[in-house]
């Protein structure tokens, strides 16, 4: 007892509010870009954007996912992980309000301030698994990347009915994705308040970083899973819709395989980060990918709930590998935030072409046959690149003069 408190209760209630806290941000990296898709053709209609200007609101937010997540290392070594959190979970907030707010310019402008806060908080995210839960680094990289798809869940099912509830149109509806983004803010405010923890590990230049082979096997690896991600994100419900699916089951149909994605990734990253090579679960769940895409290709309004769940149980796996195997292969927070930095930077680069392609080419060809084909073709690489990457690496140098890629344990 410390004046009458109890201490051990103090530090129970210290540890669910960290918890709480961890949980709510992470339910907030995916909303600002799920919400978008279940009403892109309202907001394509309103501004009178084409199929092209429709995928470039993801396409914006993904390219500032890659060439901005450099700064949460900087950020990070600069004000702590927690405060770098705290800061993109405002800005992430800021961003949906300003896209909503006005006309073409307000929308991309609001696009990017929104995707460079899920930039930072994608990139330091692991960092923050492996400085509060470094023993238990598979169960809350499960934790936080089931929050993840749980968030772009209920951003892509609740778009349309919240309209039809409450009389809104697309701008207030997007907008609603700031308030889970303050409410984390607010429960996360106690960590940011604390110092920042000091860390004894030298800090890993970029430039040392691309040296190492590994950096590009996982780097690859998660801009492609990434790439074959956000072109169903971004185009799902319209494919659907185009088929004869009516708007609301459209929307649904995004948000079930985000639900399915959950059974992925609350169970592939304890499983996967016990094991020495995570070379079969990258298989398997670039497999589930394809049959998913394949389902969508030959048969979109023929048992589309059948391939939402292959789909997203695969794409679940596949991103839940993606942010395992980083920060398995880094020895520290200081590493696995460099190494984060340099995979999800130049891997969302990658994946940013996506959705723009996509529309690209279904705009050209009048159909999704191509397009669809062409993220076939991404799930091969996908499968080569996770082969790669999921094999056990061990640098042959020490610490103090590279980053070290300790196997899997």
């Amino acid at each position: 007892m410390l004046k009458g408190v109890d201490v051990s209760r103090l530090s129970r209630m210290s540890w669910a509010v960290l918890v709480a806290g961890f949980v709510l941000a992470s339910l907030n990296l995916r909303p600002a870009l799920a919400g978008v898709s279940p009403v892109l053709d309202e907001i394509m209609d309103d501004l009178g954007l084409s199929a092209a200007g429709g995928g470039a609101i993801t396409t914006v937010m993904v390219a500032c996912l890659g060439l901005l997540g450099p700064l949460a290392p900087l950020l990070a070594r600069r004000f702590g992980l927690d405060r770098t959190l705290l800061a993109g979970l405002l800005l992430v907030a800021a961003g949906v309000v300003l896209r909503a707010a006005g006309g073409v310019p307000a929308l991309y402008a609001g696009a990017a301030v929104a995707g460079t806060a899920i930039a930072v908080m994608n990139v330091v995210m692991p960092g923050v698994v492996k400085q509060h839960f470094p023993g238990r680094v598979g169960p809350f990289t499960a934790v936080y990347v089931s929050g993840l798809v749980l968030g772009a869940a209920a951003a892509s099912g609740l778009a349309v009915p919240l309209e039809r509830a409450t009389g809104y149109g697309w701008r207030e509806v997007t907008a609603m994705a700031a308030i889970p983004a303050l409410a984390a803010a607010a429960l996360w405010l106690p960590q940011a308040l604390r110092r920042p923890a000091r860390s004894e590990a030298t800090p890993r230049p970029f430039a040392l970083l691309l040296r190492t082979r590994v950096t590009w096997y996982v780097t690859v690896y998660m801009g492609l899973q990434s790439l074959t991600f956000y072109i169903m994100l971004a185009w799902l419900p319209t494919i659907f819709k185009d088929a004869g699916l009516p708007a609301d089951q459209a929307g649904y149909m995004l948000s079930l395989t985000n639900l399915a994605q959950v059974a992925a990734t609350l169970t592939v990253p304890v499983l996967a980060g016990r094991a020495r090579s995570q070379v079969a679960y990258v298989t398997a769940a670039t497999v589930l990918t394809v049959a998913g895409y394949l389902g969508v290709l030959l048969a979109p309004a023929t048992l589309p709930w059948l391939w939402m769940v292959v789909l997203g149980v695969g794409q679940g796996a596949s991103i839940a590998l993606a942010l395992l195997i980083i920060t398995l292969r880094a020895p520290d927070p200081v590493s696995v935030t460099a190494l984060s930095a340099v995979a999800q930077s130049f891997g969302y680069v990658l994946a940013a072409l996506g959705p723009l392609l996509v529309g690209a080419l279904h705009q050209s060809s009048g159909g999704w046959t191509l397009p669809l084909l062409a993220g076939l073709g991404a799930c091969g690489l996908q499968l080569v690149a996770g082969f790669l990457a999921g094999r056990p690496i061990v640098a042959p140098v020490p610490l103090s003069s590279r980053i070290v890629v300790p196997p899997a344990t």
